[in-house]
C-alpha cells in the first residue's frame, strides 16, 4: 500500500460531539447541566446510557442543535448508529418510546458468511459493508434521512476501531492507561505481571457485579490489591463470601488501612474515594487522563507504507463503511451527531497539554479503513 486516507472525525461531525459527562463540544448548545430538569432528573446526576432520561436529554440537546444550524424544520426521527446492542439499542428504544427510530448494530466477523437480520425497529449485521444494506432498508420502509432526521452515531468500536477489525487496539490503550497510572502510584514496587493477571481476572463479566463494568473501578481495585493494601489472597476471599458486597465497601476497607498506604496509594484512593461519596461515575480522573494520552499516541503513527493488517493490529482508525455514511447522510440534510460513552477526562486534553498542541480525539488526525459501500 503506497498510501493512506487520513480524515478527523470532526470533518463530518464539526463540534457535535458528546461524552459522557453529555456536555456538547459545541459551545453554544446546552448539556446535561443546563438541561437535567427537562430530562427527568431529581438533580443534576449523569445517567446511565440505557436509561430513559439519558435517551431525553440527548434528544433535547438534538432540538437545540436543530435550531443552532438554522433549520426551520423540527427534528421528527433518529437514526443510531453502533456496535452495542445493549448500550447503542437501549439508547434507540428509549428514543422510539416518544419519535420513530431506527438503529444498526454492527461488528465484523469472517468466520461466519455475510449476514444482516432485522428485528422490528433494529437491522444487527456482521459486517459493516451491511450499512448499504441499512440504507435499503431504511428506503423501504420509508423512514426519511433528512434535514427532519437526526443521526446518532457512536464512536468507540463503530465510527473509530470497529468492532471486531479493530477494537482490540481501544482497549490496549485502556491497559497501559491502567498500567501507567499503577506505576505512578506503586513506584518501584510495581509489579507489572501480577496486575496484568488481576487486571484480566476483574475485566471477565464474572466480575461485573462489582466492578459494574466501569473502567476506574478495575483500575482503582487494581492499583489497591497490587499496592497491597488489600492483599490478594484475601481479596478473592473477601468477594467470594460476599464480604466485599460494593465498591464502596472495598473502598471503606482501604480507608482504614490509610496509615499502610504510600505517598502515592493515598493520593489514588483520596480522589476515587471522593468521586465514589459524590456519586461520580468517573472517579479515578487521573487514571482516565493517563487514557486520554494512551489513546492519541495510538493513532496515526506507522508511515503510509503500512500495510492495513500493521495498521489494524497497531493504531485506532476511523471506519470507513461508518465515514462514508455519515457524509452520506449530511449530505441530504440529516442533523449528525457524535455520541460516546467515554469519559471526558479520556477524550480531551487538558489544559495543559493543549497547550502544547493535543487536540480532542474527535480533533485527531487518524488513518482511514474499509470498504466502499456505495
Amino acid at each position: 500500500m503506497t498510501g493512506w486516507e487520513r480524515a478527523r472525525l470532526s470533518d463530518v461531525l464539526g463540534q457535535r460531539v458528546i461524552y459522557r459527562n453529555l456536555a456538547p463540544q459545541d459551545p453554544g448548545l446546552p448539556g446535561l447541566r443546563d438541561l437535567w430538569s427537562q430530562a427527568g432528573l431529581a438533580s443534576y446526576l449523569i445517567p446511565r446510557k440505557t436509561s430513559v432520561e439519558y435517551a431525553r436529554t440527548v434528544w433535547l440537546i438534538l432540538e437545540h442543535a436543530q435550531r443552532a444550524r438554522g433549520e426551520p424544520q423540527p427534528l421528527e426521527r433518529v437514526l443510531l448508529i453502533g456496535d452495542s446492542a445493549r448500550n447503542d439499542g437501549g439508547v434507540a428504544r428509549n428514543m422510539a418510546l416518544e419519535r420513530p427510530s431506527r438503529a444498526f448494530i454492527g461488528t465484523e466477523d469472517r468466520t461466519l458468511p455475510p449476514s444482516a437480520r432485522i428485528d422490528g425497529d433494529q437491522m444487527s449485521a456482521n459486517r459493516w459493508s451491511a450499512l448499504s444494506e441499512m440504507l435499503r432498508w431504511l428506503e423501504c420502509s420509508a423512514f426519511r434521512c433528512d434535514e427532519s432526521t437526526a443521526v446518532l452515531v457512536d464512536l468507540d468500536k463503530t465510527l473509530i476501531g470497529a468492532r471486531g477489525r479493530n477494537d482490540p487496539i481501544i482497549d490496549l490503550a485502556r491497559v497501559r492507561a491502567a498500567e501507567r497510572t499503577a506505576s505512578g502510584a506503586l513506584g518501584a514496587t510495581f509489579d507489572v505481571e501480577g496486575f496484568r493477571r488481576l487486571y484480566a481476572r476483574l475485566i471477565r463479566p464474572e466480575c461485573h457485579w462489582i466492578t459494574e463494568d466501569n473502567q476506574d473501578y478495575v483500575a482503582y481495585l487494581c492499583v489497591m490489591v497490587v499496592g497491597d493494601v488489600f492483599p490478594e489472597p484475601s481479596f478473592w476471599t473477601a468477594l467470594e463470601t460476599r464480604e466485599i458486597s460494593s465498591l464502596m465497601v472495598f473502598c471503606d476497607r482501604c480507608e482504614d488501612r490509610a496509615d499502610r498506604m504510600s505517598s502515592g496509594l493515598l493520593r489514588a484512593h483520596r480522589e476515587v474515594r471522593a468521586g465514589l461519596l459524590s456519586q461520580d461515575p468517573t472517579p479515578f480522573k487521573s487514571f482516565r487522563n493517563d487514557e486520554f494520552l494512551e489513546t492519541i499516541a495510538l493513532m496515526d503513527l506507522l508511515p503510509d507504507t503500512s500495510t492495513p493488517e500493521e495498521v489494524l493490529a497497531s493504531e485506532i482508525a476511523i471506519t470507513a463503511e461508518v465515514l462514508e455514511v455519515c457524509r452520506l447522510l449530511a449530505a441530504r440534510g440529516a442533523l449528525v451527531f457524535g455520541l460516546s460513552d467515554k469519559p471526558d477526562e479520556a477524550s480531551l486534553p487538558t489544559a495543559k497539554l493543549a497547550e502544547r498542541g493535543y487536540r480532542p480525539i474527535h480533533d485527531t488526525v487518524m488513518k482511514v479503513h474499509g470498504e466502499r459501500i456505495y
